[in-house]
């Protein structure tokens, strides 16, 4: 194990496993898996959703406008009820003003009333947004599944099923839970990032349980080589998202931060998830359901 250490790039912290038991290990991710389901659960009662909806699934008008006008000014000149007003901040004086209401022409003509120069206008009916939020929805729980059955294929075995798909389920919760938390809004973008979530969650997941149960060598020795690629492979992912995230906040890009935002929820998630929730469940298989 020395040795192994010793040529990597760069020092991983010293996880030492045997000083905790499988109790121990898998209290923190099931903590924080059952706090983000109260969080999901209160919205839920609160607001009829899991998740904020955005207009792709409400129905709602968008109008990127030019004006001189203060944020506060903006929402004074609209008497419909503006959801979000949002600055570009590589044009000046340019906001993407964001309504709940579907009419649209007596935006456009409140907005030209008050002077602002209209550049675009999209809007989206109540029937089309509840027809997007079921694609959206079945998307997600499509791709869950197959993954839950390519998984269990491939292992043809209980636990590790069980390790990979608890852990890809707990990587989407979580970042929904934060998405509630932090009041972003469930968009065509964020709903491809959970689906792109999903795909990093079983890519590091299944490069552990390969490692552990395919591969010659000690569990804890399997383990510290599949931290050796996969923690290098999250953390640089992790470092992308920022970098995206906060260079399209300060270009002012729509979309793009909400998605990086979410990637980056559920890439730290996965990090406990697999090292943590699915480390200890392919302990116990190791040594308790295997060994007895």
């Amino acid at each position: 194990m020395a040795e192994t250490r010793a040529r990597l790039p760069f020092s991983l912290p010293e996880v030492d496993y045997e000083r905790y038991s499988n109790r121990q290990l898998v209290a923190v991710p099931l903590a924080v898996l059952g706090l983000a389901l109260a969080v999901i659960t209160a919205f839920y009662m609160l607001s009829g959703s899991p998740v904020g909806l955005g207009i792709a699934f409400t129905g709602g008008t968008e109008l990127q406008v030019l004006t001189s006008d203060s944020p506060a000014e903006i929402r004074s000149t609209f008497p419909a009820e503006i959801s979000s007003i949002q600055p570009i901040s590589s044009q000046a004086d340019t906001y993407i003003v964001t309504f709940q209401s579907t009419n649209t022409g007596a935006l456009e003509q409140q907005a030209r009333g008050a002077g602002y120069v209209i550049e675009s206008v999209q809007g989206r009916s109540a029937s089309f947004g509840a027809g997007s939020q079921t694609q959206a929805l079945t998307g997600i729980g499509v791709a869950f599944l197959g993954m839950s059955l390519l998984v269990f294929l491939l292992f043809r075995s209980f636990v590790p099923s069980v390790a990979v798909v608890a852990s890809a389920f707990s990587d989407i919760v979580i970042p929904v839970a934060l998405m509630n938390l932090f009041g972003i809004k469930l968009s065509l973008g964020t709903v491809a990032a959970l689906l792109m979530l999903i795909g990093y969650s079983v890519d590091s997941d299944l490069l552990l349980n390969n490692h552990v149960l395919r591969r010659r060598g000690g569990f804890y020795e399997s383990t510290y080589k599949a931290m050796r690629t996969g923690v290098t492979m999250t953390l640089t992912s992790i470092t992308a998202m920022s970098v995206m995230t906060l260079t399209a906040f300060l270009l002012g890009i729509p979309l793009l931060p909400s998605i990086g935002v979410v990637l980056v929820f559920g890439l730290i998630a996965d990090l406990m998830n697999t090292y943590m929730l699915n480390v200890t469940l392919l302990r116990y298989y190791k040594f308790e359901a295997i060994g007895r």
